[in-house]
């Protein structure tokens, strides 16, 4: 059977009309035939019709092929040459051939006669879902384009658009003529036309040809669909297909880091002045004036757009995955009439213009006072802030991320300040620490909701064009509590703002922060503890996922960031209570003895040192279980009941094996003592002397929790590493370096023996263990091979830790 083949029909009938018409009539037959066959007079006079599947040539030798058959009932024959054909005809059955090559004699012949042919697969995926053949009145050889509509577009040889229609109707597929919504998929032989902007613009996949050459090379795999993201997304057409690209006012940087992009993104770039380039993309802060006269053909196009909240055109390509239209973004020179008619529309010179001057000075001179004078920063208008752009439906401005439709928008985003705030008449330190405070939450509070608004939502927004920019465990891993913080600090934003519009002297700030030190304990470690995490997901995404660096750097250019990359706003709530802290002792300076806020503020700033201290020892422990799962990923084998919520790594010690226990003399093993405490306890201070005369010499020490199981993990280093471990999320992580040998619990050890340095022995020592498997005692010597850890550290670890399993004053150490 041809892999390739050519699959031009030999009949008359042309393959480019719309399908949808054929199809719809189809069914309309169907449907009518269906209404009549109910009835009683047709099922007495009729003679009801089966049908009967027929095998033809390399058909009949597909032992799975009969068997599916079997499966879903359906009787059949076997055919070996077309000659055969009229003498299977018969009024009681409807003929359904079976042929492996849509290409060869015998499909033609077939095809000429209207039989319904399909393929092999179709009769095995209708076994494997256990449904009877499908109708189809066009040869269908396999099911990998069902439900799917394509539309065509820059195709001048109709051989080559026959071939592919052909190739879609085979697999499934529906053509139409002209575009709609209900096309699923544009195949696209170029980027220009109305069907590729529109197609752009509703977000539709823009496939290249070779997608439907390639769906057809798979046609025999049985689960396979052309749909499929991650076969489609090789086949797409990227933004700068057929774009030879220039950069004009950009920073050497920038301009190597676009001109990367450019070729990951299909395109090409050349010198600025070339007349090969289809856009010159200008820095116009930076260019005031172009350095030669642009040819018509030539798309001169500015970073941003005329709307302040459209999205920069190169990035804003990249981030939606097609190209961008670029008719609202064309520079203009200075002084060029068409700036000079734009500039006279909006000027103000106007039968009403002195009103309008009036009312301008009136309104900054408002906007001045509350500068000076109100403790709450100006706000936007609400028509400012929620424009729509009015720019074509074909502009990358009208896409999910750059929407003013945000999802729900928490409250606070969108409440305004009470801009009638008293201002005392003499104001007090006390009040412009108060005022202090609150500025500053307030501004905490917009920062958090900018990163919500301007990142986590659209990045969460469903139907983004091309696609998810992010899987949801990275979102999650990225943005964590932020949402759950936000909503703690905008009640005290709220509650801050309350006090300060009825300002008195004797308002306890203190009872806010006590009022809400519960919330705060809940909503900071969960993102405190990982930020290190979110911000290496940010980097690797950013440096692996093209889209999601033009995203940030789009959203990053927008007023609202200030310039600060993705990572400078996240760490604000690292910062925050610290800041708090500080901003409350102040005000506790400032408050007179005889105001009961005082000692309110007191158990305030303690409540802060103590979520501060909750989400310290939280980290600590955070980051001792990530420890954990670091060596359960390097040492292939690792027990899983090393795994344990209570289990944080004491010590990891790089060693060579001096015996033939654990493992062969001279081989690289490494220990890794781990700690099982259940609850938090004091270290045990046992002083410097290694050799105590016994376990039973002392009494045992008073400890403040219950021990668990501690232990010593024993690996050696694997002779033959293996491949590279992938997560379902698609993380990767180095090959496991270390092959498991032993999990010992600390009880196992005996003694624990310090040998005596010499020229010929260097940092050795061996532990005395009974396992209980074992009769005698085993001795196991090793030498350290690092020099970070000093040996007599480690023995005084390692005793303490089995003093503390057994519950004895110390370990021997001889």
């Amino acid at each position: 059977m041809a892999e390739n083949s050519a699959l031009t029909p030999t009949t008359g009938s042309t393959s480019l009309a719309d399908s949808s018409i054929f199809d719809s009539k189809v069914t309309e037959t169907s449907k009518e035939n269906l209404f009549i066959g109910s009835t009683s007079y047709v099922e007495e006079e009729m003679p009801q019709i089966e049908t009967r599947v027929i095998l033809v040539q390399e058909a009949r030798k597909q032992e799975e092929l009969i068997k599916a058959l079997k499966e879903i009932k359906v009787p059949f024959v076997k055919m070996e040459s077309v000659e055969e054909l009229k003498s299977l005809d018969s009024p009681e059955f409807e003929n359904v051939f079976i042929v492996t090559d849509f290409q060869d004699s015998v499909f033609n012949e077939l095809y000429k006669t209207d039989c319904r042919v399909i393929g092999p697969p179709v009769v095995l995926n209708c076994a494997q879902k256990g449904e009877p053949l499908p109708f189809s009145c066009r040869p269908l050889y396999c099911t990998s384009m069902m439900n799917l509509v394509l539309c065509f577009t820059g195709f001048r040889k109709k051989e080559e658009l026959v071939r592919l229609v052909t190739l879609v109707h085979h697999m499934g597929g529906v053509i139409r003529k002209d575009f709609n919504s209900k096309v699923t998929h544009l195949v696209a032989n170029c980027t220009q036309g109305e069907k590729f902007r529109i197609a752009v613009s509703l977000g539709t996949p823009i496939m290249k040809p070779e997608w439907i050459y390639k769906a057809w090379e798979r046609r025999n795999e049985q689960d396979f669909c052309a749909s499929f993201d991650e076969f489609r997304n090789e086949f797409k057409v990227p933004p700068f297909q057929d774009c030879i690209l220039s950069f004009l006012g950009f920073s050497d940087e920038e301009k190597t880091n676009m001109e990367e992009m450019t070729e990951m993104q299909g395109g090409n770039y050349l010198p600025v002045g070339d007349e090969r380039c289809t856009h010159l993309i200008v820095e116009e802060n930076i260019v005031k004036e172009l350095p030669f006269e642009p040819s018509k053909k030539l798309y001169v196009v500015k970073q941003e757009a005329s709307n302040s909240r459209m999205r920069l055109w190169f990035w804003g390509s990249i981030q939606m995955d097609a190209r961008a239209g670029e008719t609202m973004y064309l520079y203009e020179k200075a002084n060029t009439p068409e700036l000079k008619k734009s500039v006279s529309l909006l000027s103000l010179n106007t039968p009403n213009s002195n009103r309008k001057r009036r009312r301008l000075k009136e309104t900054l001179a408002q906007l001045s006072r509350e500068t000076d004078m109100s403790p709450f920063p100006p706000r936007k208008r609400p028509s400012a802030e929620h424009s729509l752009s009015i720019g074509s439906l074909l502009d990358i401005s009208n896409t999910p991320e750059s929407s003013i439709n945000y999802g729900e928008t928490p409250k606070s985003c969108t409440k305004s300040s009470k801009n009638s705030t008293p201002v005392p008449s003499k104001q007090s330190a006390r009040w412009q620490v108060a005022r202090e405070l609150y500025q500053t939450e307030s501004n905490y509070v917009n920062i958090l909701a900018t990163i919500i608004q301007l990142f986590q939502v659209p990045l969460e927004e469903e139907g983004q064009r091309g696609g998810p920019i992010l899987a949801p465990e990275e979102i999650k891993t990225i943005f964590g509590s932020i949402p759950d913080i936000f909503d703690v600090h905008t009640k005290i934003k709220d509650d801050l703002e309350d006090l300060i519009v009825n300002w008195d002297e004797s308002k306890s700030i203190g009872d806010i922060f006590l009022k809400y030190s519960k919330d705060l304990v809940k909503t900071y470690p969960p993102f405190v503890n990982f930020f290190e995490m979110s911000k290496e997901t940010i980097i690797k995404c950013e440096k692996q996922k093209p889209r999601f660096h033009a995203f940030l750097k789009i959203n990053q250019a927008k007023p609202e960031c200030g310039r600060q990359s993705l990572v400078e706003l996240l760490i604000r709530p690292v910062q925050r209570l610290p800041s708090v802290a500080l901003l409350l002792n102040d005000l506790k300076k400032h408050t007179a003895e005889e105001n009961p806020d005082k000692s309110t503020l007191e158990k305030a700033i303690g409540s802060l040192k103590e979520v501060m201290t909750h989400i310290n020892e939280d980290k600590r422990k955070t980051e001792a279980q990530k420890q954990i799962f670091d060596v359960v990923y390097e040492v292939d084998g690792c027990p899983a009941n090393l795994l344990s919520s209570h289990r944080s790594l004491v010590q990891r010690v790089e060693t060579v094996s001096l015996g033939e226990h654990p493992c062969d003399r001279g081989e690289q093993v490494t220990l890794f003592l781990f700690n099982d405490c259940l609850e938090p306890t004091p270290v045990l201070s046992l002083g410097s002397d290694l050799r105590s005369p016994s376990l039973s010499s002392q009494p045992p020490p008073t400890l403040a929790g219950t021990w668990g199981v501690s232990c010593l993990l024993i690996a050696r280093k694997r002779h033959k590493v293996i491949g590279t471990f992938r997560s379902p999320h698609g993380q990767t992580r180095p090959p496991a370096s270390l092959k498991h040998i032993h999990l010992m619990p600390l009880s196992q050890i005996k003694k624990v023996l310090d040998i005596r340095e010499t020229e010929d022995c260097h940092n050795a020592f061996a532990l005395l263990v009974r396992p209980p498997t074992e009769q005698a005692n085993v001795l196991l010597s090793f030498q350290m091979t690092s020099e970070e850890l000093p040996k007599e550290n480690w023995l005084k670890m390692l005793c303490r830790h089995v003093a503390n399993t057994i519950c004895k004053a110390d370990a021997v150490s001889s």
